[in-house]
């Protein structure tokens, strides 16, 4: 029985590092995913009025439908007024 005492830690204390390089490895990829790469958390709740793809989303789809022809100038100023109203100064777009 005492010769099992000296034998020395074994095998097993090798577990306790390879728990916590999996713990290390998980956090980093979790932040690869999510903050490093600009996308937003799990914790920061929805991102309806956040930017998609490079502009905000409805801007992008006011721009678009202006572009296309679906609406008008003067229709086009009247929606990009209540949507800054909405979310607030677009990104320079529009008279000032």
């Amino acid at each position: 029985m005492n010769t099992l005492a000296f034998a020395g830690p074994g095998p097993w204390i090798l577990l306790l590092p390879i728990f916590w390089a999996a713990v290390v490895l998980t956090v980093v990829t979790v932040l690869r995913r999510t903050v490093w790469r600009g996308r937003r958390g799990p914790w920061q709740g929805p991102a309806s009025t956040r930017s998609v793809q490079g502009g905000h989303a409805p801007l992008a789809i006011l721009g678009r439908r202006f572009a296309s022809g679906e609406i008008e100038e003067e229709e086009y100023w009247r929606r990009l007024s209540v949507l800054e109203e909405q979310f607030g100064p677009m990104s320079g777009n529009g008279p000032r």
